[in-house]
């Protein structure tokens, strides 16, 4: 990938690999240095970036575990007399759990069947409009509107059958 494709590659998602990371971190900067972090790593891969069938996947995949490494790091347990600082656990555990189920969804997602799973990716990740899909797709509008509802539906009720099940574990 040269200088040109890689700067048409930043323009295009930058914004889809914003947003996920927004989602993780839940900061604006931190958000934008994951971003930058990403595709810094990713201009550093080069040539070996041909070697990928979807380098969108890859900077999905590179985003997300970067916001999960930074979470890591940046957790606080104890302070200098070793007293938990509670806020800051309890806020640093909610995000490592939006982040957990937000990879639960994701993975949810990629094992819908292709329209449904085109239709919640277009819509609720890459956030086109309707009528933008509907161009994409050529299908009618109240078929995405049915289509996404019931996608959505299916992903309710796994991300719910995911979560009793690890109740019961």
């Amino acid at each position: 990938m040269n200088r040109d494709e890689f700067n048409k590659y930043v323009r295009l998602m930058s914004h889809r690999l914003y947003s996920l990371a927004f989602r993780i971190l839940g900061k604006q900067n931190e958000a934008e240095d994951a971003v930058q972090e990403v595709f810094i790593r990713l201009w550093n891969m080069g040539d070996k970036l041909n070697d990928y069938n979807s380098v969108d996947a890859l900077a999905t995949t590179m985003t997300k575990n970067y916001c999960i490494d930074q979470l890591r790091k940046n957790r606080i347990i104890f302070d200098s007399d070793m007293m938990i600082k509670d806020q800051q656990v309890a806020a640093t555990d909610e995000i490592i759990e939006n982040a957990e189920s937000y990879m639960i969804i994701q993975k949810i997602i990629s094992h819908l069947a292709g329209n449904y799973r085109e239709m919640i990716v277009m819509r609720d990740i890459d956030g086109f409009s309707y009528e933008e899909i509907a161009e994409k797709t050529g299908q009618n509008i109240n078929t995405i509107r049915v289509n996404l509802s019931r996608a959505r539906a299916i992903v309710r009720k796994e991300y719910s059958k995911y979560f009793n099940e690890k109740r019961r574990n």
